[in-house]
């Protein structure tokens, strides 16, 4: 029976998603450095539903751009 799944592709995909990860955070990081509050507290604390929609925003952003750049 032959081999379908090669180890290298699964520690490749592995390391790549880990380093899409790393660049998301740093990315929401500097994003919620760069606006006025924190972000964490507008939403959960204070149910502002605007703040979440760009957080919402910004995540599908930055997923697309680093899963762009990986593949």
């Amino acid at each position: 029976m032959e081999n379908f799944i090669n180890f290298k592709d699964v520690v490749s995909s592995v390391i790549f998603s880990f380093f899409g990860l790393v660049l998301f955070g740093l990315g929401f990081y500097v994003f919620d450095k760069l606006t006025p509050g924190h972000l964490a507290d507008e939403i959960l604390g204070k149910q502002n539903t605007a703040a979440a929609i760009v957080v919402a925003a910004l995540i599908l952003g930055i997923s697309i751009i680093v899963g762009l750049a990986i593949h």
